[in-house]
């Protein structure tokens, strides 16, 4: 098929080449394509979203190895675009590359050789750590790479409350910020947390989870790595009124053995802990519990049938998660269970982590003037790449999100928790105290 404009130039003729090859029998079905000299080539069933390709060198650049960091590097320099439904062409993308053969991609290798070799792509916006992975330093320093962004850029595409996690779409939640406040109510159900008791929060974030749990009397302590996150939770504590029962502080989670809570709750932090530190990690929440506590450690996990899990490498590790490891819900269960822990619920919210990312990837498009101007282009490009690609990961099921509910038992065995799930459906999501 030929550009329409008919002002096809010989490197558009082998970008198209390149793309037929790549799509096979679904080049250019559900979607069209732009070229930088305006050429345009029509979906031919109704396009959902438009491969914008911006410059001789895009394809080169996206399909150059390896493929876990040049397609993204070559989004986020711009080389090519996706107007429209960014996770279907993401998606589009996965098929093609799972169905082109052996014989195809070696082909493909050389019809991309005959395309402009792509320019040196910038460093900026990337990850560099120093020091033994997982260090103190290093997680820090981590940490601080994804969650120091301006709080405005978390604005543009997060609910008020700044919960940047899976929310929970139970029945009759509609909106983000109801299903929002549904997670953290029912983190706390699970937790059965009781007005006095004591509750941490290990990776607080921007202190959501923190207030919550204070609005219902608790007396709340959440830690963070990320500076950004620690002051921003202050504020929100002192805003909300809470500040006789919640607090936030500097602290990594190996510092909170010798405490004696009541409640524990790891809400998205467990993926920065690393396999080589997941002993540590459990270990160190068992400690910290009292006899009979309870711990909710909330992460997502590698899924499929060869789940051996997966370190952060590519356009993840440089851009987004530098240093970051999805462990199967089976081995990480083993981890709790060997220093003491004992498994007494596990829940699985892929879909509702995807329906989460749709949200705010619909948001961060919606607010992308607030958002670049709040960060840069190239923060916006990357964030939103990164946030539709997850959102196709959690809906092919390539990865998921557990929640377990881990007890620490009483000498005698006794584990202070109902003898069914009822007491977690029993309340009204959308209220708020």
């Amino acid at each position: 098929m030929k550009p329409s404009n008919g002002r096809a130039n010989r490197y558009v003729k082998r970008s198209i080449g390149v793309l037929r090859r790549l799509f096979g029998a679904d080049y250019a079905r559900k979607f069209s394509i732009t070229f930088w000299d305006g050429s345009f080539v029509p979906a031919s069933e109704g396009a959902s979203f438009v491969f914008c390709i911006n410059a001789p060198y895009a394809l080169r650049a996206v399909l150059t190895p390896p493929l876990d960091l040049s397609p993204g590097r070559a989004f986020v320099d711009g080389a090519f675009d996706v107007d429209g439904d960014l996770e279907a062409a993401i998606d589009a993308m996965k098929i093609a590359e799972a169905n082109v053969s052996a014989l195809d991609k070696a082909r493909l290798l050389l019809a991309i050789a005959g395309l402009p070799r792509p320019p040196k792509s910038s460093e900026r916006n990337t990850a560099k750590l120093e020091g033994p992975m997982h260090s103190r330093k290093r997680d820090a320093a981590a940490i601080g790479f994804h969650y120091n962004q301006p709080i405005a850029f978390y604005r543009s595409f997060l609910d008020p409350s700044l919960v940047y996690s899976c929310a929970y779409f139970d029945d009759g939640v509609l909106t983000l910020e109801e299903a929002q406040r549904a997670k953290l109510d029912y983190v706390l159900q699970k937790l059965h947390l009781a007005p006095d008791e004591s509750f941490l929060d290990v990776g607080c974030g921007w202190g959501a989870l923190v207030i919550r749990a204070a609005q219902r009397g608790a007396k709340a302590l959440g830690i963070t790595l990320s500076r950004g996150q620690y002051e921003e939770a202050q504020r929100r504590i002192a805003e909300a009124g809470v500040g006789d029962r919640a607090r936030v502080e500097l602290r990594d989670y190996r510092d909170v053995e010798g405490a004696a809570f009541d409640k524990i709750a790891s809400i998205g932090m467990v993926e920065h802990v690393g396999r080589e530190r997941l002993a540590e990690y459990f270990s160190a929440a068992f400690k910290a519990l009292r006899p009979g506590g309870l711990f909710l450690n909330h992460g997502i996990a590698e899924q499929g049938a060869e789940r051996k899990g997966y370190r952060a490498s590519g356009f993840l590790d440089r851009y987004v998660f530098p240093d970051g490891d999805l462990i199967p819900i089976s081995e990480m269960l083993g981890y709790s269970e060997h220093v003491g822990f004992e498994v007494r619920d596990v829940e699985n919210l892929r879909e509702h982590y995807a329906q989460t990312l749709r949200f705010w990837v619909a948001n961060l498009e919606r607010s992308a003037d607030q958002a670049k101007a709040a960060a840069d282009e190239r923060t916006y490009r990357i964030w939103r790449l990164y946030m539709a690609g997850s959102a196709q990961g959690f809906t092919s099921g390539t990865m998921s999100i557990f929640q377990s509910l881990l007890a620490k038992p009483h000498a005698d065995g006794r584990a202070e928790v109902p003898m069914t799930r009822r007491a977690l459906y029993e309340r009204d999501f959308t209220a708020l105290v």
